[in-house]
């Protein structure tokens, strides 16, 4: 037993270093998260998730860091979708759906025109746990941090903004700033964990360990907690189940993210139906003694 669910971390160096990426990916991912499924900004994730693709592909063929191209990738996307929102009076999920459309086939053509490129397309949609560097690690660590940060400093204004815009701004917090400060931080954990999930891999790690959170915890920080233990436990055994299987590791993290909150929808399902149940029976039988 020992051999199977130990031993691969324990002799394989690469394996570790993955593991810890995935780690540092996951409890980015939760906190970033939990605010993106209370607030509902699953779309505009998944829109910078796949908007710095054309960033990251101009950034290899001029020989720089990938990590700056998303960077500028993820601004202008963000960039985009306020100036179209805002100048031609069109819907924020209208300006979003634009500039995910545009930047993704701009990305694509980018990647088209060098061969090298496209042989990198799908380490770049998919990520590469098991091609992750130790200096990969230091960036996701600062990144880390930095989505911690503004997590606890904003965590009030972000949780009033959960619930509605209105209640934020009588508050005497500006929406426009902390909405942006929000999408900042988003784009900052899609650039930190796109090396190690991939592009369009980077969503499922995002949103799936959060949502599953949200349905059994009622605070912030245990939302966080666990969603982070559920991205720890999928990458451990993600990474797992594809150095037995020789499956794509990454993928396999994400499915597992998935299929737990599978899980947790079937079990909070049936929490309310026997709570349902409970709650009928008092008015049942003050029924039954009245007749």
């Amino acid at each position: 037993m020992l051999d199977f669910f130990v031993r691969p971390f324990i002799d394989d160096q690469q394996l570790r270093l993955a593991f810890i990426a995935s780690v540092l990916v996951a409890i980015t991912c939760a906190v970033a998260g939990t605010f993106v499924v209370l607030r509902g900004l699953a779309f505009i994730g998944d829109a910078l998730s796949h908007g710095v693709l054309p960033g990251i592909a101009t950034a290899m063929l001029l020989s720089i860091s990938p990590i700056v191209g998303a960077a500028v990738g993820a601004a202008v996307i963000m960039g985009g979708v306020g100036l179209v929102s805002r100048r031609y009076k069109v819907s924020a999920d209208t300006a979003i759906g634009l500039m995910f459309v545009a930047m993704l086939s701009l990305g694509v053509i980018i990647t088209s025109r060098s061969t090298n490129l496209e042989e990198d397309l799908d380490h770049i949609l998919f990520g590469d746990s098991l091609a992750v560097h130790s200096t990969d690690l230091v960036w996701q660590i600062i990144a880390l941090l930095l989505v911690c940060l503004i997590g606890f400093i904003a965590r009030r204004p972000f949780l009033m903004m959960s619930v509605d815009d209105g209640l934020a701004q009588t508050s005497g917090f500006s929406v426009s700033l902390f909405h942006n400060l929000l999408l900042a931080m988003i784009g900052l954990t899609v650039i930190s964990s796109f090396q190690t999930v991939g592009t369009l891999l980077v969503m499922g790690m995002l949103v799936a360990p959060a949502a599953s959170a949200v349905m059994f915890a009622r605070r912030i920080s245990s939302m966080m907690l666990i969603a982070s233990f559920i991205g720890i436990f999928a990458s451990y055994l993600g990474l797992l189940i594809s150095h037995h299987f020789n499956l794509a590791a990454s993928a396999t993290i994400v499915l597992i993210t998935v299929l737990i909150f599978a899980i947790c929808a079937v079990r909070f399902d049936l929490i309310k139906r026997r709570n349902l149940k409970i709650d009928e029976l008092p008015h049942q039988h003050e029924h039954n003694h009245a007749h």
